[in-house]
């Protein structure tokens, strides 16, 4: 009876550790856990990946912990140097692989969509189905049609197959976090509500790649703003047309869309992509410009101009002029 004491203790403290010495430093796996999965599946589906050394043992374990049904579903990282304790540890806090993915600034809330779900981040479907939800918007406390404009351009880490709801409440925590108190004060000075900052950021943002020039746009569009004078914002149009080409023609600016700033004056009803910080404060701090227009000097950046006489000359020099001469034949 002692020998078969000795040779079960034994046995245990056999089944108790890794499968591979640490100090031989094992590659990692990684191991897909379905949810719904039982605890004997679990100790199974390690056993077979050669994580651990008994089923039996680990199963034990579990149960003297009772912790049944208690594993949390997911991708896991896990090495054959971890001993059963630890894999049962890492497994019950649900320590689950993340994986990274960056949304750009720009982006529409369609093109996010799209990105996340090439992927395989969540449901593109249901992550723009939530996205003009009124009521889970309204649950998020924002007053607004869809969450275009309040989907925080960031790289966020998140486990595969995340539900659309956990994304989408990611982004919108995350703008809270970058739009701090000093930022909301200077939004009571401007007399500008959140909406109206993104969606002015949003157009900033499109409209310039250049983010030392953001203030200055910001200042064009302030001065417009002011003056009653439509913004005349291309990336507005383009926003507000049915299907786009990639080319704006002249008939698109009489389309008629409440993103139209041509034909309307003062801001679109909302934001026309989700704008980064620098937007955002670019928004809130304009340059001191007096400029009125701006026009692009087809290298990335733009010419401004305080009078429409400087901004005919401007586009004269930088958009008719190089036309012009590309036109002509070559001797």
């Amino acid at each position: 009876m002692v020998g078969l004491g000795v040779a079960a203790y034994q046995t245990i403290r056999w089944a108790e550790g890794p499968v591979i010495p640490a100090q031989e430093r094992p590659p990692s796996k990684i191991i897909v856990i379905p949810d719904g999965s039982t605890f004997q599946f679990v100790a199974s589906l390690l056993e077979r990946e050669r994580l651990i050394k008994s089923h039996s043992a680990f199963v034990l374990l579990g149960k003297s912990q009772s912790v049944d049904r208690k594993v949390h579903a997911g991708e896991y990282e896990l090495s054959p140097a971890m001993t059963p304790a630890e894999i049962l540890s890492k497994l019950l806090s649900g320590q689950v692989v993340l994986h990274p993915f960056t949304i750009p600034e720009g982006l529409t809330l369609t093109q996010i969509a799209d990105l996340i779900s090439q992927q395989g981040v969540t449901d593109r479907a249901e992550f723009i189905r939530l996205a003009k939800d009124r009521a889970f918007i309204a649950s998020l406390g924002i007053k607004a049609e869809t969450l275009e404009g309040y989907l925080y351009p960031n790289t966020y880490k998140f486990p595969r197959t995340v539900k659309a709801r956990e994304v989408l409440v990611a982004m919108v925590e995350q703008l809270r976090q970058v739009v701090g108190p000093d930022l909301l004060v200077r939004m009571q000075e401007l007399k500008m509500t959140m909406h109206e900052v993104l969606t002015l950021a949003s157009v900033i943002e499109k409209e310039t790649g250049a983010g030392g020039e953001r203030p200055e746009i910001s200042a064009v569009f302030h001065n417009r703003l002011k003056k009653h004078i439509p913004l005349q914002s291309d990336p507005t149009v383009i926003y507000g047309l049915p299907a786009f080409d990639g080319n704006l023609h002249k008939k698109d600016l009489s389309h008629p869309s409440p993103y139209n700033t041509y034909r309307v004056r003062g801001l679109p009803p909302g934001p026309i992509a989700n704008p980064g910080i620098q937007a955002i404060r670019a928004t809130l701090y304009p340059s001191d410009s007096h400029s009125l227009y701006f026009v692009s000097r087809n290298d990335g950046t733009h010419q401004f101009s305080a009078t429409l006489i400087e901004h005919n000359q401007a586009v004269e020099k930088y958009q008719k002029r190089p036309f012009r001469r590309a036109s002509l034949p070559h001797m």
